[in-house]
């Protein structure tokens, strides 16, 4: 059925011009995989029979390609014509044989590297679309490129940031939808306005673009009439210099069977309503599905997951378009898990919504009505603008961009679900807009951390905090993440097992045959029975694994793929259990297949060393001075730099001499912007440069001192430490 729609589909829109039309996507994933999601509505599920229950045993590797980067891999490979595709850090592409691994050609765009300023959740890039004999992928600094499949080349490249005068960029896997690839924009918690975008396959012209959040209505009229009854969910006096936010920076679907293209978007900015809409309003249309019509741009539907959004919870989690009997009737649905707690079941015609089920504690909102679509928000619960208050889920969401699965046959979806809280509190003082900074106005801390942070609370905070009734949720489970095959009529979880740690959360893939396999941060390639949860075979690789794995077959031989290396939200925090903790974050693309081989270990990181001497205190240098550099710090620098050990980006309390003679050349001068360290001149003063110097130059010398006597005393210089993961 979807197969016939499609091909309507595609000979409706080719005879309403002259433009180049992409083939349909394929109903089942097999032979090949299409794309990211491996069929049409990208359900992760291989109709593939070769690998089963009863041989996965001898499942081993076929072929490695080291991708040369200690960046995170997000993308899930796509193989077409026994070519493999794959996207890594900032956007780089790399074809490969899919049979035996040989490189066929790579691409590294020419990124701006200041970018990274304006990107919360590591050098990410979520994957390629295929289409026309062409390779599509969207830069991390917001350039759309189409590639020749055959050599790599340049065809056309597209600029999709409107406005570079704010802090927008570009993580996800484009969307092929008819004639037009679809790419949406991240920065939300900077000051980007978030859209989306089409571009003409061919040529790459603009088609259209959807803005998702209206701008300042004393600027004169909204940019898509959409936006004009959107408008009238926002105070007028609402924080427009921040941009508002909504950035869909992943979550495009295309539905073959409406012509409409789902879009989830991000969340609102800054953080707290009472300061973004100081009266109030739903917000439109941040943290929702919006459903635009592919060739006009036009909105054809929307649902708000979670409207007045205060707690970042992005609806950008992937969707699953399938169809599912709903009270007696065949429905075509969309199966959505945002960050916000539930599973949603939503008819993707006309945005009906059909079910809602709380998959985790959630305080935010007390249940969903399903007759009006609208969640009874609990304002005592979760408001913080006026007092700290624990929030579930917390903002690293119950689900986020790590890919789910379905099985049509079972009818279950599979996927990893964290049951976690934060605090949430707006700091004292003004909230000045800061330009392509982060202008969240709130600060948060995680509950497996809360307990131990709270000595590092003023007293009445902590007073406050403990009087909450979630203060006792966390005393009993201060959270976790579990992989569940859950029912997505019911919500109920049917089996759940629950992983090393709670950012321990990969992307699954499912198999006709009753496989679901996954990776862990700590090395393993696990395959499990889909229907029991029990496993079949844990396969060392040595690297940590957070993507999807893929599935293909080639000359009768079936393949199943995974990229691995640890990274995005919080990517400075590398778990201590984590393989790239251990071995290092050698980014690397993995290949199996039954009978292949064992899988090559990066060999162990060295013993960590005492911290170096650090240089003398600049002068004139006071406690105030160390004060006012360690505030400038954590406002700009710690969401990158966690000082911790072992961390893939500089642990800056162990510089060396020659970079505490260049601080200022980096910072104020961009000495290091190739490498990928942007310049700070736009924000930071020369004094105030200097005065994050003398404090990273104390913390130097306090964890010298301190790394010494633990080295005196036999204990491990990474001994645990309290780690305020606020920037996940």
């Amino acid at each position: 059925m979807i197969r016939r729609l499609s091909l309507i589909a595609a000979l409706l829109l080719a005879a309403c011009g002259p433009r180049e039309v992409a083939p349909p996507q394929q109903e089942v994933a097999a032979e090949e995989w299409t794309n990211p999601g491996g069929d049409a509505g990208k359900t992760r599920h291989s109709a593939l029979t070769q690998i089963t229950p009863d041989n996965v045993a001898r499942l081993g590797l076929a072929w490695e390609a080291k991708l040369g980067t200690n960046r995170v891999l997000e993308a899930t490979p796509v193989v077409t014509g026994g070519v493999m595709y794959t996207s890594g850090p900032a956007g780089k592409v790399w074809a490969f044989d899919a049979a035996s691994g040989k490189q066929l050609w790579a691409f590294e765009p020419q990124v701006d590297m200041q970018v990274n300023r304006t990107v919360c959740c590591d050098m990410a890039n979520r994957g390629v679309a295929v289409a026309q004999g062409k390779v599509y992928v969207a830069a991390l600094d917001g350039w759309l490129y189409a590639l020749d499949a055959k050599s790599g080349a340049v065809v056309w490249k597209a600029d999709t940031i409107e406005d570079r005068t704010r802090g927008g960029n570009s993580t996800g896997a484009p969307e092929v939808a008819g004639g037009v690839v679809v790419i949406g924009n991240g920065g939300a918690d900077y000051d980007a306005r978030g859209d989306v975008s089409a571009w003409d396959l061919a040529t790459g012209k603009l088609k259209w673009r959807f803005h998702v959040v209206p701008r300042d209505p004393a600027l004169g009229p909204q940019d898509n009439p959409e936006l004009e009854m959107a408008v009238k969910t926002w105070d007028p006096r609402s924080r427009w210099d921040m941009g508002a936010g909504g950035g869909p920076w992943d979550a495009i679907n295309y539905d073959p069977e409406t012509g409409l293209v789902l879009v989830g978007t991000g969340n609102g900015e800054p953080y707290s309503l009472e300061i973004r809409s100081p009266n109030g309003g739903n917000n439109l249309f941040v943290s929702s599905i919006v459903a635009i019509d592919a060739q006009t741009g036009q909105l054809k539907w929307h649902y708000q997951e979670s409207p007045q959004d205060q707690w970042d919870y992005d609806a950008t989690a992937p969707m699953i378009l399938t169809r599912l009997k709903v009270d007696g009737e065949e429905r075509p649905v969309v199966l959505h898990a945002p960050k916000n707690g539930f599973l949603y079941v939503i008819d993707r015609r006309d945005g009906k919504l059909l079910r809602a089920s709380k998959l985790v504690r959630v305080n935010w909102a007390k249940g969903v009505n399903l007759a009006t679509g609208e969640p009874e928000i609990d304002r005592e619960a979760a408001d913080f603008s006026r007092g700290p208050k624990i929030i579930f889920p917390a903002t690293p969401g119950a689900r986020n961009w790590f890919p789910a699965s379905y099985d049509p046959v079972t009818g279950l979806y599979f996927g990893s679900v964290q049951d976690m809280g934060n605090l949430m509190f707006v700091p004292p003082g003004e909230k000045p807009y800061k330009p392509k900074g982060l202008n969240t106005a709130a600060a948060l801390i995680f509950t497996p951390q809360l307990q131990a942070a709270m000595a590092t609370l003023p007293p009445p905070v902590q007073a406050q905090v403990k009087a909450l009734p979630a203060w006792q949720e966390v005393l009993k489970n201060p959270g976790g993440t579990e992989m569940r095959a859950i029912d997505p009529l019911t919500g109920k979880t049917v089996w759940s097992v629950p992983m090393q740690g709670w950012q321990d959360r990969g992307g699954v893939l499912t198999t006709r045959t009753g496989l679901l396999i996954h990776g862990t941060l700590a090395g393993q390639l696990v395959v499990r029975e889909a229907k029991t949860g029990k496993v079949l075979k844990s396969i060392e690789t040595g690297s940590s694994i957070l993507a999807a794995p893929m599935t293909y077959s080639v000359n009768g031989v079936q393949y199943v793929a995974v990229m691995a290396a640890w990274g995005g939200g919080g990517f400075p925090y590398v778990p201590p259990y984590a393989a790239a903790y251990q071995r290092g974050n050698a980014g690397r693309l993995l290949v199996f297949k039954l009978d292949g081989g064992a899988v090559p270990l990066p060999p162990l990181l060295p013993k960590l060393e005492v911290a170096p001497e650090a240089p003398a205190q600049l002068p004139g240098v006071t406690p105030a001075t160390i004060a006012q550099g360690q505030a400038l710090f954590f406002g700009n620098c710690a969401i990158c730099h966690s000082n911790q050990h072992r961390s893939i980006t500089p642990d800056l309390r162990r510089m060396q001499p020659g970079t505490h003679d260049a601080f200022r050349a980096i910072l104020l001068e961009g000495a290091l912007v190739p490498n990928g360290m942007p310049r700070w001149d736009d924000a930071l003063k020369p004094a105030e440069v200097d005065a994050i110097h003398a404090y990273l130059i104390d913390l130097q010398g306090k964890t010298r001192r301190d790394e010494l006597v633990k080295v005196k005393a036999g204990l491990p210089l990474d001994a645990p430490s309290l780690a305020i993961l606020s920037n996940y």
